[in-house]
C-alpha cells in the first residue's frame, strides 16, 4: 500500500538540516571527526549547567509513589506556577499557571498552537528566512504558510506583513531571536506589529493571533530580548529548554497565553485538548518537575558570544558576507557569487551550489533555500570552538576556488 500523499511529497523535500548532519555523520566516518567542520545542526553541544544534574539525581533518588503517573494534561500546577512567575518578569504581563500549558518542546507547543487556532485553508503569516519546520506545522494542521520579505537588516518588514494580511489570517508566527538569523526584534517593531494586527482586526472583525516562539529567548548578546504577550492581547509565547538549558533531546517546553486574549478558556482548553488528541498526552513528567526549580538558571551565553566573534574573524579573512546575530547560535551567510556567475550580473548567487563546494573542503552548512531565503547559508556554531578556528584554512580554500 502507497503512504500518503501529502508525506510522501514531504519526504521528497524534507529537512535540508538533517540531510547535511547525516551527511556530515558519513564524512567523519571517512575522514575523522576532526578533519570534518560540520555547522549543520543546532544541538547545543555546551552542557546544562550543574544544577540540572544535581536536581535531576535528587528527584530520582527521591522517585515518590506516582510521579511517573500521569498529572493534568496541562502539566503540574506547581511546575506552571514555577513557570508563571518567570513569564511575568520577561513578559512584563500578569499571568499565572492556569496560563500556561506545559508543551514537548517547542515544536509540540507550536503543533498544540496551530492545531488550536486554525481551521482548514487558514493561512499563517512569517516573514523570511524563517525556520523550515514551520511549513510542516501549519500544514498539518489544514493551514497555509504565507511568507514576507524582511528589511535588508532582517528586520520584520510591517508593509509587507500588512498587505499579506487578510480574512483568512490565522495568525503571524515570529521567531526572535531569530532562526537563522539571530536577529533580535526591537520593541518599537513589535508595537508596529500590534497595531498593524488591531488595524486589521478592526477592520475585519477577526483579530489575528500573534505566535511568538521562543526557544532562543535566553541566548542573547544585546541584553532583555523584548516581550510580546505585553504589547498585543491576542498573544501567545510558546517557548523550551532545549537552547537555554541545552535540553533538546528532553522535549521540554511551554505554552503561554496572554491574559487579556480573547475566549481565554476556550484557547487554554483548545490548547490543553490538542496536546492531548496529538498524542503527546502530556509534557514529559520528570523534566516537568526539574525545570520548576531551574527558572534562574541558563547555559554561560558567553561562550557562544565567543564563537560567535571567533567565526565572524573568519568569514571576515575568507571573504564571506554574514548578517552579525545578536541572539540565539547561528550565522547566516551570503552565498557569494562564482568567476562564472559574477561575469554575468544577471545570475544570482547559488546556495546550493556554495553549500555543495564547502562540502568538498569538508565544511557543512545549510542552504538558505531551506530557510525561505536562496542565496544565503546557515552555519551553526553551537560546536567546540576548536573546531570554528580549525576550519579557517578550509573557509580561506574555498573561497580561492569558488
Amino acid at each position: 500500500m502507497p503512504i500518503a500523499e501529502n508525506i510522501k511529497n514531504s519526504l521528497s523535500s524534507s529537512s535540508m538540516i538533517r540531510k547535511m548532519f547525516e551527511e556530515g555523520m558519513q564524512l567523519k566516518k571517512q575522514h575523522g571527526a576532526d578533519k570534518v567542520f560540520d555547522f549543520s545542526l543546532g544541538n547545543p553541544d555546551i552542557e546544562p549547567p550543574a544544577a540540572f544534574h544535581e536536581i535531576f539525581v535528587k528527584l530520582a533518588q527521591e522517585d515518590e509513589k506516582g510521579s511517573h503517573g500521569y498529572m493534568p494534561n496541562a502539566g503540574y500546577l506547581h511546575v506552571r506556577e514555577a513557570l508563571a512567575k518567570k513569564v511575568c518578569k520577561e513578559q512584563n504581563v500578569n499571568v499565572d499557571g492556569s496560563h500556561l500549558v506545559m508543551a514537548v518542546g517547542a515544536a509540540g507547543g507550536l503543533n498544540s498552537v496551530f492545531k488550536t487556532i486554525c481551521n482548514p485553508g487558514d493561512e499563517v503569516i512569517v516573514t523570511k528566512p524563517y525556520f523550515m519546520e514551520y511549513r510542516a506545522y501549519t500544514a498539518n494542521h489544514g493551514a497555509k504558510l504565507v511568507e514576507t520579505e524582511a528589511l535588508d537588516d532582517f528586520n520584520l518588514n510591517l508593509p509587507a506583513i500588512g498587505a499579506a494580511l487578510s480574512e483568512k489570517t490565522a495568525a503571524v508566527l515570529i521567531n526572535s531571536p531569530n532562526n537563522p538569523t539571530g536577529k533580535i526584534y526591537p520593541a518599537p517593531v513589535l508595537a508596529g506589529l500590534a497595531s498593524l494586527l488591531k488595524g486589521h482586526g478592526k477592520k475585519t472583525g477577526r483579530f489575528p493571533y500573534l505566535v511568538s516562539d521562543e526557544p532562543y529567548r535566553e541566548i542573547s548578546y544585546t541584553g532583555e530580548v523584548p516581550p510580546v504577550l505585553s504589547c498585543y492581547n491576542e498573544s501567545i509565547v510558546v517557548s523550551s529548554y532545549s537552547k537555554s538549558l541545552s535540553l533538546p533531546g528532553e522535549r521540554i517546553g511551554f505554552i503561554a497565553v496572554n491574559p487579556a486574549i480573547t475566549g481565554k478558556d476556550d484557547v487554554i482548553n483548545g490548547l490543553i485538548y490538542s496536546t492531548r488528541i496529538l498524542g503527546y498526552v502530556n509534557a514529559p513528567a520528570l523534566m516537568q518537575r526539574i525545570v520548576a526549580q531551574l527558572t534562574t538558571e541558563r547555559v554561560n551565553v558567553s561562550i557562544y558570544e565567543r564563537r560567535r566573534d571567533a567565526f565572524t574573524k573568519i568569514l571576515d579573512e575568507a571573504g564571506i558576507e554574514y548578517a552579525k546575530p545578536e541572539g540565539a547560535f547561528y550565522l547566516f551567510c551570503k552565498a557569494p557569487k562564482s568567476k562564472t556567475q559574477a561575469a554575468d550580473s544577471s545570475l544570482p548567487a547559488d546556495d546550493k551550489a556554495f553549500a555543495e563546494h564547502l562540502k568538498k573542503r569538508l565544511i557543512l552548512g545549510v542552504p538558505g533555500s531551506g530557510f525561505g531565503k536562496p542565496g544565503w547559508l546557515r552555519f551553526a556554531y553551537c560546536v567546540d570552538e576548536a573546531v570554528i578556528r580549525a576550519s579557517a584554512g578550509a573557509f580561506k580554500a574555498a573561497m580561492e576556488s569558488w
